[in-house]
């Protein structure tokens, strides 16, 4: 697996190989980044990628061509950007997510997604020990910000994103 992806995309159990072509085919051919990388991650239904440009801009553009030609998502489910990859260790997602949090404005809300495979470590403790320390509102809801923890068992992806940065294919597909 990539130590230093800054791309997730799911799919559908087994279309993995698939999804990891249309990752390539998408970064490289539509977006001209020709040192992108996709590999299968060894949990079923998830990919990751690592990209020359940056994740967030990556993301816009694939809303852009989602809404334009869609027919070009074939296998993707959802794709997100992820700004850090450590290990799954409960000190290291805190520090990490601490840090993201502090780009969280005085007056916004925000919510926790902890999404786990292969880990002993409960989302609770997760959420408990990096939300005792940030001052803002929580909102289970609509928030402004999510904090987004994705663990793929050794490793862990973290990023703070505004719900409009995750990309949901067969929601924007039936826009």
């Amino acid at each position: 697996m990539l130590k230093d992806f800054n791309l997730i995309a799911t799919t559908i159990r087994g279309n993995e190989r698939a999804m990891v072509n249309e990752m390539l085919f998408l970064l490289k051919e539509h977006l001209c980044d020709q040192e992108a990388a996709a590999v299968k991650t060894g949990v079923r239904g998830i990919v990751v990628a690592r990209t020359s440009l940056d994740p967030y801009e990556v993301i816009e553009k694939f809303h852009n061509l989602l809404s334009e030609r869609p027919y070009e998502f074939r296998f993707a489910l959802r794709i997100i950007p992820i700004e850090r990859v450590v290990p799954t260790e409960l000190e290291a997602i805190k520090q990490v997510s601490l840090e993201l949090a502090t780009r969280i404005g005085k007056d916004e809300t925000y919510r926790i997604t902890v999404e786990k495979r292969y880990t002993t470590l409960h989302s609770m403790d997760i959420i408990s020990a990096v939300a005792a320390e940030i001052q803002n509102k929580a909102d289970m809801e609509n928030p402004n910000e999510i904090l987004l923890i994705e663990i793929m068992g050794a490793m862990t992806g973290i990023s703070l994103v505004k719900p409009k940065e995750i990309i949901s294919v067969m929601k924007e597909k039936m826009l």
